[in-house]
This record gives C-alpha cells, structure tokens and sequence, in this order.
C-alpha cells in the first residue's frame, strides 16, 4: 500500500497541535475571569472539574491526531480505532461537560465577541441551521454516516492513501462526535427539550452500528482492509490479530461509555429532585451572545442531561 497521508505530517501536526494549545489557552484565559467573579462558585462554569474537563478532552483529541501513537495508524488498525474512539466517544462529551461557551467567550477579546460573534449568532439562517444540527435525529444519522461510511473497505483505503482524504476523516469523526453528544449532555445554552427517555433510547440505538461493525471485524474469518498486509506488523500481532483487536475494544469502550452515560441519565430521571440547567449564571456571559430567555413554563420538564452532574 502507498501510504501518503503521513508525507506532510509534520506539518499538519504543528498546525494541530498549535490550534489545541490556543483554544486552551482562550479556554483558560477565560475560565480565570470567571473563576475571579464573587458569583463563581463550584457549580458554574468557572468550576475546577469543567476546566480539567476540556483540557483533558482536547489532549485526546491531541492524542488522536498529532501525537507520536497516530503515526501508527498506518501500520495497525488498532490505532485506527483508537483514533476512532478517541475523537467520537472520549473527547466530545468531555469538552461539552466543560461548557465552553461562557469561558471561550470570556477569553476572547471583547471587541471580537461583540462585533463578529454577536451578528453571526443572530443571524436568522445561521440559528435556523443551529436548531437543525441540534435535532438528535440528525445528530445520530450524522455519526453513524460516519462511523459506517470510513469502515467501508474501498472508502477506508481512500482515507489512507490521501493525505487530504485522511484529514476529512479525522474532521468528521470529531465533529459528528461533538454533534452526537450535544443531545445527550445539552450544554449551555441548550434548552432542555423532549422526554428523558428518549436520550436514553438515543445512546441505546447508536450502541448498534457499532455492535454490528465490531462484531463483524472480531469474527470475520478474513482481513477486511487488505492495506494491513504490508504493515511492519509491530508488537508481533498478526493483521487478523491486530483487526480483531480493533473491533473487541470498539465493542468494549462504546458499550462501557453508552452504558454510563445511560445509567447516569436513568439515575437522574428516576431522582424526585427536579432537573434543571445548572448554574451557569446568564450575568456571567458577555450580554452581546446572551439569547432572549425562554419563560419557564410550570407543566414542563426538562429531560435529564449529564450536564446537570
């Protein structure tokens, strides 16, 4: 196989690594300002667990990408599905949990916020295309489209042959995982929409794309992705080794992070407490992205939403 999509990597990982750097940097500027509020208090967005939260999030997606362990994905698809997991499974939810909307915000400069980010946010088409990404339906076409479509053998080697092809892939797994998550965790300035029960019927029902695939890759009796044959073969494994490695640690890390998340939005559903958005103080936010606030309305409630932990 001529692998090619690694010909430039050194730059493509400066870049990467460059762009992770500034955003937490933003992210922390930010979080400081809050966090130096009298109002911050352990529950908002300045909370010390959100800011581990993101920087954790972001040194996966470091991992996933620019580190050393991604060189490797042309040699084992192991590491192929450690890219994977890492940039839909691990890092979105993790980032989101963060709330990073009122840190970014805050760490960006004011003149930015006031005269970029406020017009593009509330412009018409722009939140009319937000609230159609934000629908779950979409949300878990959009990741399973992904997830399904690279692991196609003849779209995969396209993926590992093209050095742009291969940055595509990267991209759409990472931002379909931010998209899948957004339902389930809701940060702000989410509304809370719809029953509980049917995030969790959500997690549920995008557990089986990745069954079927995983399964397939463990017990199918042959190579799937011929480009392995020429893998150098590190750590003695065999390419059918390496390939069901891969589907067994797919099948493992989704079923044990659907499952929690599961259990969690279960334990908040059945909890006599009400849910609620946690608080992330409108007064914290710069009032030029501060959407008009929706009544409360007595008959509703809100679905439970891993944000509120």
């Amino acid at each position: 196989m001529a692998n090619v999509h690694h010909a430039a990597s050194g730059s493509y990982e400066f870049l990467v690594s460059l762009s992770i750097i500034t955003t937490a940097l933003v992210y922390l500027r930010g979080w400081v300002r809050l966090r130096s509020k009298p109002s911050s208090t352990p529950t908002n967005a300045a909370a010390a667990w959100r800011a581990w939260s993101f920087l954790v999030g972001l040194f996966f997606i470091w991992i996933a990408i620019a580190s050393p362990v991604a060189l490797l994905d042309e040699q084992l698809l192991t590491v192929h599905m450690v890219q994977h997991l890492l940039l839909m499974t691990l890092a979105p939810p993790l980032i989101w949990l963060a709330t990073p909307v009122a840190p970014m915000t805050h760490g960006l400069p004011r003149h930015f916020v006031q005269t970029v980010m406020r017009p593009m946010f509330e412009w018409p088409p722009v939140q009319e295309v937000g609230k159609a990404l934000a629908n779950p339906v979409f949300c878990w076409l959009a990741a399973t489209a992904a997830l399904v479509g690279w692991h196609i053998p003849q779209v995969f080697a396209v993926g590992m042959q093209s050095g742009a092809w291969h940055i595509i892939e990267h991209a759409s797994f990472l931002a379909t995982g931010l998209l899948f998550w957004w339902p389930v965790i809701q940060p702000w300035p989410q509304a809370s929409q719809g029953p509980g029960l049917s995030i969790i019927l959500y997690l549920f029902l995008a557990t089986l794309p990745c069954d079927i695939l995983s399964g397939f890759l463990v017990f199918c009796d042959r190579v799937v992705y011929p480009a392995y044959f020429s893998s150098s073969h590190p750590f003695g494994m065999s390419t059918l080794g390496d390939q069901e490695c891969a589907g067994a640690l797919m099948w493992t890390c989704v079923t044990m992070v659907y499952f929690v998340a599961g259990a969690i939005l279960t334990t908040r559903l059945l909890s006599p407490r009400g849910f609620h958005q946690p608080a992330l103080v409108r007064a914290e936010l710069p009032a030029s992205i501060v959407p008009p606030k929706v009544p409360h309305k007595a008959t509703h409630t809100a679905p439970p939403t891993l944000e509120a932990f």
